[in-house]
């Protein structure tokens, strides 16, 4: 078998393999997948937002997905870790699929964005992007875009700092695909310059001057001008 294949097959199983832990592991809020090769067999690691409802109890479900993924996909040694999603308003993958549920709930399309986007704002993010494709109000397919802060589309920026879900919402009419673009709060973008051992220090200084009585004005002094004359009087 060529490196070629090996390749294509190696995608293939991922992708799958991601598909399979989206769906086994829908109740327990789905967050994120990391698959890493090491000298012990392959080790998979899941970020759900309720990791109790995915291990079971004394780890009894945790071990059958292990013994399914093995049997399915063929995975050497493979080994489950689970990790708790601390900020799931900051997770794009969670926000995705709550707002795929809110759409099957009934909620109208616009207000379920709108509403997602603040929740999003509001944890702290620096940016967000919300789009809606499929048939949102009638037979045509149409595209809604539901935008806050600051985002990026090409570049470092978009490796580092822009964390992408996508879900799909089963309504009566058609399916409706939902992205979710998220920038961390802990972005620092290519234009953003700060000196070290800089610091601006900005000092107020208190008026000391005694207060006027009411109905006098403040007298101005005048300023004299280059020449030594008063600014704005005769030459």
């Amino acid at each position: 078998m060529t490196g070629e294949r090996k390749v294509i097959q190696e995608s293939m199983r991922r992708v799958l393999l991601k598909d399979y832990l989206v769906r086994e592991s829908a109740r327990a809020g789905f967050g994120g997948l990391d698959i890493q090769r090491t000298p012990m067999g392959t080790r998979v690691t899941l970020i759900c937002e309720r990791p109790g409802i995915l291990i079971g109890r004394r780890g009894e479900l945790i071990k059958q997905l292990t013994q399914d993924i093995q049997s399915r996909f063929q995975l050497d040694n493979p080994q489950i870790e689970v990790q708790e999603e601390r900020q799931p308003s900051l997770n794009a993958q969670l926000m995705a699929e709550k707002l795929a549920a809110t759409l099957e709930r009934g909620w109208h399309f616009r207000r379920a964005g709108h509403s997602t986007v603040r929740r999003i704002m509001e944890s702290g993010a620096r940016g967000c992007q919300v789009i809606l494709s499929g048939k949102l109000t009638g037979e045509r397919h149409r595209t809604e875009r539901f935008k806050a802060g600051t985002i990026k589309y090409c570049g470092e920026a978009v490796h580092l700092w822009i964390a992408k879900g996508f879900y799909q919402a089963r309504l009566k009419p058609g399916v409706i695909g939902v992205n979710v673009w998220i920038m961390k709060p802990t972005a620092k973008l290519p234009d953003e310059i700060r000196v070290k051992g800089v610091e601006e220090r900005v000092k107020v200084i208190p008026s000391v001057l005694p207060p006027l009585p009411e109905g006098e004005a403040a007298v101005v002094p005048e300023l004299p001008d280059i020449a030594g004359g008063p600014v704005g009087g005769p030459n």
